[in-house]
């Protein structure tokens, strides 16, 4: 059964950078499209970033784009997420998740597997 692990939330000022990362066990992780989603209090999930299973090619949602990397390393079992010039609306629990289509889509309901999150907070 696959199971995420996120890791390397926190606190951040307006400007500031962090990485996540998300360790990924009990598949084999090559075969998976993986995804980064964020949910803000009294919001809906939403789509951050996905990356397909080869680490080919790689998608973000437009609020994000030129900020976060999304990168993964197949040898490792690893998915990571880059952010840097966070703003405040960056602030959310941030998830994993992985999809068996080797393909990453924007749609929460896609994924298969997901992790148990971690506190993104960006504030002065």
């Amino acid at each position: 059964q696959v199971q995420l692990v996120e890791s390397g939330g926190g606190l951040v000022h307006p400007g500031g950078s962090l990485s996540l990362s998300c360790a990924f066990s009990g598949g084999t992780f090559r075969l998976y499209a993986m995804g980064w989603f964020r949910q803000a209090p009294g919001k809906e999930r939403e789509f951050v970033a996905g990356v397909s299973g080869s680490a080919g090619s790689a998608k973000y949602a437009d609020s994000v784009k030129g900020r976060f990397t999304i990168s993964r390393d197949n040898t490792k079992g690893m998915l990571y997420l880059q952010m840097i010039s966070l703003k405040p609306e960056d602030t959310a629990v941030y998830y994993c998740a992985a999809d068996r289509r080797l393909i990453p889509t924007t749609v929460v309901g896609s994924y298969d597997c997901w992790g148990q999150g971690t506190q993104v907070t960006v504030s002065s």
